[in-house]
């Protein structure tokens, strides 16, 4: 009998979730992928094609289940099988030493078998496998409950939905997500290019993407996994060391700790530390320690646990990265927003893997809390942190001849008087036509994050700004290019390119030009729901508090930051020449509602299933003039509520909210008809 389409297809489905995973493990564990990035999305592509076409067909633990989903509406606290207890940490040797004599006396043994492993600077996770399918995700939370992040964690591609072999009925392993620093610094580009708030290290940008709501966005960020110990096996026997367990893991296809040394001594121990020290600035992941455990489950058995942590396990701290060097000068940097920022000139020194010689010194308050002077030796210390920062003077060592930096009252680059505002601590220059301003204001402008005008980057703006030729965001539209030819380098063919892709951005949707504008407070995303709700530049502009406040997201701060923009009368003369040089100040996409509109001046949440995607419902509520948010509060109008509402209902109840189901709803608007 001749096969059917969709035996063919089942054929191929199965036959391309074994390739994709294979390439998955190649380039994700072992670093060695066979084929590019574009065969792989092919692949996917096809199989994609083939569960659409066959739903059928589609399993639990395809490669096309890691994208991402809807977004939850919270995450489930859940009780781990076993309490995921920290590791007793330290930063000395002696004490590494002590632990080792502890549990000689406690075996009555001298030599005792350990593992040492990296200490990931990462998050830690619980994964369960039911008859080698992944089940749950859990985050370490208190120790006894965490939260399920399953469909986060689904998301990482180095990661097996389903085990390779045989496995365990029921297996629960422990690690750690990362981010590799090459991922990170990439996803810190492409947020700068956006316009977004950096992430200070890898370790916060894991915990913050683990934490989103929405797994696409994780699908999205750059997730690494290792496994480093299992919490719960049945059968209980299926290794009888962690030595075994690591070699059970292999097989089975999770990633987990390397490298290894092995230690029975303490001598033989802290050479095991000091070789991964050595080592450990070659890795691609941030790692701050060494974890050293027995090795024998059975001696683990004997040695037994304190309240807090298990006593036969410890975790050794690597001291952060400290080097002194000799503090030249300090300068301000200007922002787009005018903040004054103080940097310190530092002589050349390497650290952590680079040549540094600036230092942020964050703000004048710090420069006088650490009695930080012109020409002291300092230490600084890199540990992860994108710019590396003077966290310590050496006073003993001064001169006499070191200067107090006495911060600026006026703007180093226009002299206008600076303020400051009595909830922050950092000084602004408030005169929007400062040349530094400008400069990076126009950086940011024409970003690819915002109005994406190829071209026009940093270099060339100083340029720009230091001919004369710009003076503000209008004068870029009014660039020609015989104006440009006499700038040095610039030839015909790269003006003329520079002036179409300026005109081409004339187009650019309303929200890219309001993030463009570097408002205070408002990143892409505001200003998206800014240019839906107000539909043009001049409703936003004529907006209330109260109108801005109402806009999901939009606070306090940032409602009052957009109003003092506005009310400048520089930025009513900007909006005024962008639009007479053609810049489109309306949004063409936005759906505008009459003032009377039934649910004027309403904020709506949803939570949650409801008979449709909860965006039906939500713009149902923008196009009768609602406005919906994510999360009840006082300012809330309505929750609507489908089956199986959680904790968004439990406080709307106890705020005094109405809550409506789906018929009540419906009800509400034909009362309107």
């Amino acid at each position: 009998m001749p096969a059917t389409p969709h035996d063919l297809a089942r054929a191929r489905a199965d036959q391309l979730r074994t390739e994709l995973e294979r390439h998955n493990q190649l380039y994700y564990q072992e670093a060695e992928p066979e084929i590019s990035d574009s065969a792989y999305d092919a692949l996917h592509r096809e199989l994609v094609e083939i569960e659409t076409s066959y739903p059928d067909l589609l399993t639990p633990d395809s490669p096309t289940q890691r994208v991402g989903g809807a977004p939850q509406t919270g995450f489930l606290n859940i009780a781990h099988r076993t309490p995921m207890l920290s590791l007793d940490n330290t930063y000395s040797e002696a004490e590494v030493g002590a632990f080792f004599v502890r549990m000689q006396k406690l075996l009555g043994q001298e030599k005792i078998p350990l593992l040492v492993e990296p200490k990931i600077d990462g998050v830690a996770v619980s994964l369960f496998y039911r008859d080698g399918l992944l089940e749950q995700a859990l985050t370490r939370g208190d120790g006894t409950h965490g939260d399920a992040i399953t469909a986060n964690v689904r998301t990482i591609r180095g990661l097996p939905l389903r085990l390779k072999g045989e496995a365990p009925a029921e297996l629960e392993v422990r690690g750690e997500i990362y981010m590799t620093r090459p991922g990170f610094a990439k996803l810190n580009e492409e947020r700068a290019a956006a316009g977004d708030t950096l992430f200070a290290n890898a370790r916060n940008a894991t915990a913050g993407t683990l934490k989103q709501l929405d797994s696409r966005i994780v699908a999205k960020r750059p997730l690494r996994i290792t496994m480093h110990s299992a919490g719960w096996m049945a059968p209980a026997n299926a290794a009888s060391a962690q030595s075994d367990l690591f070699e059970m893991l292999d097989r089975m296809g999770l990633p987990r700790s390397q490298p290894l040394w092995k230690a029975d001594t303490v001598e033989s121990l802290l050479a095991a530390i000091h070789a991964l020290d050595a080592i450990r600035r070659d890795f691609l992941y941030e790692t701050d320690g060494a974890v050293v455990k027995v090795d024998s489950f059975a001696l683990r058995a004997k040695l037994g646990f304190t309240s807090k942590a298990p006593r036969w396990a410890m975790a050794f701290k690597f001291p952060a990265d400290r080097v002194a060097t000799l503090l030249l000068d300090i300068q301000i940097q200007i922002g787009r927003t005018g903040v004054l920022t103080p940097v310190a000139v530092l002589a050349p020194v390497f650290v952590a893997g680079t040549t540094v010689s600036r230092a942020t010194l964050h703000n004048a308050e710090e420069i006088e809390r650490k009695d930080i002077r012109i020409g002291d030796e300092v230490i600084i210390e890199k540990a992860g942190e994108i710019i590396p920062a003077v966290v310590e003077v050496m006073k003993e060592k001064r001169t006499g001849a070191e200067r107090i930096f006495v911060f600026p009252n006026t703007c180093p680059s226009c002299g206008t008087p600076v303020s400051r505002d009595p909830d922050q601590v950092a000084l602004r220059c408030t005169n929007l036509v400062c040349p530094a301003k400008v400069r990076r204001q126009i950086e940011h402008f024409a970003h690819r994050g915002a109005m994406d005008i190829d071209g026009l980057g940093e270099a060339l703006v100083a340029q720009l700004v230091e001919a004369g030729l710009v003076r503000g965001i209008a004068d870029i539209f009014r660039l020609k290019v015989p104006a440009l030819l006499e700038l040095e380098r610039m030839g015909s063919k790269s003006a003329e390119n520079l002036v179409a892709a300026i005109a081409a951005s004339r187009e650019r949707p309303l929200w890219r030009l309001l993030f463009g504008l570097g408002i205070l407070h408002v990143g892409a995303s505001a200003a998206r729901k800014l240019a839906t709700r107000f539909g043009s530049m001049e409703r936003l502009m004529q907006a209330t508090i109260e109108d801005l406040e109402s806009v999901d997201d939009v606070g306090e701060v940032m409602a009052e930051s957009i109003a003092a923009y506005f009310a400048d009368p520089a930025a009513r003369a900007l909006f005024i020449a962008l639009r007479e040089l053609g810049v489109q100040v309306e949004d063409l996409e936005a759906h505008l509602v009459p003032e009377n509109a039934p649910f004027s001046n309403t904020t709506w949440v949803l939570t949650g299933t409801l008979s449709a995607p909860r965006e039906t419902f939500a713009e149902r509520i923008r196009l009768l003039g609602g406005t919906v948010s994510g999360s009840v509060s006082a300012k809330t109008s309505f929750l609507l509520a489908g089956d199986a509402a959680g904790s968004k209902l439990a406080k709307a109840e106890k705020l005094g909210v109405p809550v409506l189901d789906e018929s009540a709803f419906e009800a509400k608007i034909a009362a309107f008809s």
